[in-house]
């Protein structure tokens, strides 16, 4: 799958076959992470790749927005430097070119939380100088997703040519 298709069809995936996640695969995700650009290289972010049950299971019961992490194979934990100006910035974009290698894979996922995980950070033993942006839950699908049905404004609703209000089409 091309890099667009991948963007054209990526979905919110929160339910997941129990099937683990190659090895293979989840060095591709984090990779995927620290090869992401970032302002003024800083590179400010730090990936805890989880495929313990127990600590799925914690994770999830200290995400009041994605519970559903206790049953995914893989979660990647984003943290960021607090000191770091573009932190949460760089974090998103290496956060998108995980979501995106992975479903190129076949792998789901969704973005849980943004910032201040604090119950996160302490269950990994992650520094006090590093936030907690996002836990990334990752797996294979449990049921067949609608690849590219999604509800979007048109492009001349959002897009803009040469100036404010000039439709681009």
């Amino acid at each position: 799958m091309d890099a667009f298709e991948a963007v054209r069809t990526l979905l919110a995936v929160r339910s997941y076959q129990e099937k683990p996640v190659p090895d293979a695969v989840v060095k591709r995700i984090v990779e995927a992470g620290r090869l992401t650009g970032s302002g003024m290289n800083g590179q400010p972010w730090h990936f805890v790749a989880v495929r313990d049950r127990e600590m799925l299971k914690k994770l999830g019961a200290s995400a009041s927005s994605g519970p559903y992490i206790a049953q995914a194979p893989l979660a990647v934990v984003v943290a960021t430097d607090k000191k770091s100006r573009f932190g949460v910035s760089d974090a998103s974009r290496a956060i998108q070119s995980m979501l995106i290698t992975a479903w190129a894979d076949g792998v789901g996922s969704n973005w849980v939380g943004f910032g201040g995980m604090e119950k996160a950070r302490t269950l990994l033993d992650i520094p006090a100088s590093l936030d907690v942006l996002a836990v990334l839950p990752f797996g294979y699908p449990a049921r067949a997703v609608g690849k590219g049905k999604k509800q979007r404004k048109a492009l001349r609703e959002v897009a803009h040519n040469e100036k404010y209000g000039r439709p681009f089409e």
